[in-house]
């Protein structure tokens, strides 16, 4: 597939005749991205394409509503991120989980599953992400291991800046201190 922008997947997109050419390239071009952000607040890999199934059919039914005041990009992260939020707040409710004993699931499923690779160190980083509170993990997540800037991150979290940063330099020690003590 050769690359398209962003204004050519829109016009594909609102144009009735390829709406739906549209929205396969836009699941080509982000779904892995999108899946990848979900993953890491939701650790569970049912859980997380479920909400990337999500996150592309809302995209598809509020497309309209798109401005264009951000990048696509963005604008489907802002949905994604929203989903795994919601979702582990239902998650919560639903089974009466303290938020404890949701995160010892995640934890199990870490070092359980074949779905998780990876080094011993790798797992306790995302352990001790995990300990962290919901937007903490969030905001660490999209500029650790998604490398977005603080002002990408702030457009899907609006946020501000300075509150991201230090959010981040928050999650960070909380973190670093939780690997050196085990």
């Amino acid at each position: 597939m050769t690359p398209i922008s962003e204004l050519e997947l829109l016009a594909l997109i609102k144009n009735p005749e390829t709406k739906e050419k549209g929205f396969r390239v836009l699941v080509e071009m982000f779904q892995k991205k999108v899946y990848g952000v979900i993953r890491k607040m939701v650790i569970i890999h049912e859980d997380a394409d479920d909400l990337t199934q999500i996150t592309f059919i809302k995209a598809f039914k509020n497309i309209h509503k798109f401005q264009g005041n951000s990048s696509l990009f963005t604008w489907l992260y802002r949905i994604a991120t929203n989903e795994s939020l919601n979702f582990l707040h239902q998650k919560k409710k639903r089974f009466f989980f303290q938020i404890e004993d949701h995160q010892e699931v995640m934890k199990q499923y870490l070092d359980s599953s074949p779905l998780v690779d990876g080094e011993m160190i790798e797992k306790k980083l995302h352990k001790a992400v995990l300990n962290l509170p919901e937007k903490q993990r969030l905001v660490f997540n999209l500029k650790y291991f998604e490398d977005l800037s603080y002002e990408e991150i702030s457009k899907i979290t609006d946020t501000s800046i300075g509150s991201l940063k230090a959010s981040y330099h928050h999650a960070a020690k909380k973190i670093e201190q939780e690997i050196k003590s085990e």
